[in-house]
């Protein structure tokens, strides 16, 4: 599906912009992000003296892969859809409209849950191609208002304000004109939520405040209180266990986090994150992008019931790294561990359902390596994973396959070995750079192990939230 695609339903087609990686960068040091916000407010034109700066626009667009549906296929505007990666009950919704949200449906939500919620449920089988289609438009219709400097995923990116963007009012009336553009020039269902602040962790923040269709700023004058309204996994980077963590060590609400000094978030976190997250929450400015990486990075796929077999599955996983594997390249990171994850459907149906909705077992294991990034690496790491599982009897029954790759760091952080400088690693490095480029090309099944054939038909490319899918 080309950058000229125009979908029924759509304004006239946008020519999609060019992707940029972020590059690493060394980490600042703690002085300069406390002297951050204060340097640029005195530098920058078009605020009077005593007006703190905003730095950042972060743009959320509202349940993102069900407005599009809902913006291409009229008929299921106003009703409870979900996009689904198959169409079996077994597998879960990765998007939800507000009317299916009505009935306490969410993005993880098993299907069979989801319709036993919701009986009136209308399913609609993901399309990648035609969000990431969708996705380009609206960073052309962003960029034509304010220069879109990191796309963080498929539905969300952020802008730095510069000049007298920076001023509170110049901000908002900014915010609600690319609002309304994103309406205009790609359609009327495409709902945003903009957070405007100091810093791009803040403006992440305050875009979540007021769903759907909302715009929340957060000035560092209402910082504290409006801060202290949020519970603890209201904050980016703060999941289920993280919360658990700092109730057991007494930090129950915003009041607790914010009465640590620096010293004692670096110590709660047990790394730099939570010193971090010390500036970040006090309004100062240095960017998440330029100090941090991915640590993990994972495929999974649940398989269909023709494909529930240890040849087909195998092919599977072996995609499903060949995926990981050029995602690593790309973000330009090192894997020290690989894991795959096997569930299995049992004889026994009296077995605890599992988070994909159906009775199942599991198996997993996980292997060191030496920093890699090529495919017969960590190929030779998932065969040995693979024949080490258990088998015969019910574990030739696989239906779930996950691949992922741990212990990532950076170009600028790895280890060289005695084998990267030799002549063949340096081949094999220019021939998977040249792999890598014809794929994203021209698509994922240009040059690839002939061992995957098996499994493109039956693992179709599923939406990353995290990354933009090429259109393969």
């Amino acid at each position: 599906m080309g950058a000229g695609y125009n979908p029924e339903g759509l304004p006239g087609a946008i020519p999609a912009p060019e992707m940029q990686k972020p590059r690493p960068v060394a980490e600042r040091k703690a002085r300069h992000a406390r002297e951050g916000a204060k340097s640029q407010a005195e530098q920058e034109p078009g605020l009077a003296e005593d007006e703190p700066g905003l730095n950042w626009l972060f743009v959320d667009l509202n349940s993102y892969f069900a407005s599009v549906e809902q913006q291409v296929q009229p008929h299921l505007r106003g009703r409870p859809i979900v996009v689904v990666p198959a169409m079996v009950d077994t597998t879960c919704c990765i998007a939800a409209s507000y009317e299916a949200k009505a009935y306490g449906i969410r993005t993880g939500t098993i299907v069979g849950e989801a319709k036993r919620l919701c009986p009136d449920l209308v399913l609609v089988e993901g399309r990648h191609e035609l969000y990431t289609e969708i996705h380009h438009r609206i960073v052309k219709a962003v960029d034509s208002y304010l220069p879109v400097t990191a796309v963080l995923s498929i539905d969300e990116m952020a802008c730095r304000l510069v000049g007298p963007q920076r001023s509170l009012p110049a901000a908002i009336e900014l915010g609600h004109k690319i609002k309304a553009h994103i309406r205009k020039q790609v359609g009327v269902m495409l709902r945003s939520s903009i957070g405007i602040a100091t810093n791009r962790y803040l403006a992440k923040i305050a875009s979540d405040m007021e769903k759907p269709d909302g715009l929340v700023a957060l000035p560092l004058d209402i910082l504290p209180d409006a801060l202290r309204q949020l519970t603890l996994r209201d904050l980016p980077g703060i999941g289920r266990r993280m919360e658990k963590h700092l109730n057991e060590q007494g930090i129950r609400t915003l009041d607790d986090l914010l009465a640590l000094d620096f010293d004692q978030a670096g110590a709660v976190w047990g790394s730099v994150l939570g010193q971090r997250l010390w500036h970040w929450l006090r309004g100062e400015d240095f960017d998440a992008a330029e100090t941090e990486h991915m640590k993990s990075l994972s495929h999974q796929h649940v398989l269909a019931p023709e494909m529930r077999n240890p040849e087909k599955a195998w092919a599977v996983a072996h995609k499903l790294l060949h995926k990981a594997a050029m995602r690593l390249r790309n973000n330009d990171l090192w894997v020290g561990e690989i894991g795959l994850v096997v569930g299995i459907v049992p004889k026994d149906r009296n077995l605890p359902v599992s988070s994909f909705g159906a009775p199942a077992r599991g198996w997993k294991g996980k292997v060191r390596l030496s920093e890699c990034q090529d495919n017969q690496t960590l190929i030779a790491a998932l065969r040995g994973l693979w024949e080490s599982r258990p088998k015969g009897g019910e574990y030739d029954q696989p239906y779930f396959i996950g691949v992922h790759l741990n212990e990532l760091v950076p170009d600028a952080l790895h280890t060289l070995s005695l084998f990267d400088a030799t002549e063949e690693n340096q081949q094999r490095t220019r021939l998977l750079e040249t792999m890598d480029a014809l794929n994203q090309k021209y698509g994922l099944t240009t040059l690839a192990p002939a061992s995957m054939l098996a499994a493109y038909r039956a693992a179709p490319t599923r939406i990353a939230f995290h990354s933009i899918p090429e259109v393969f």
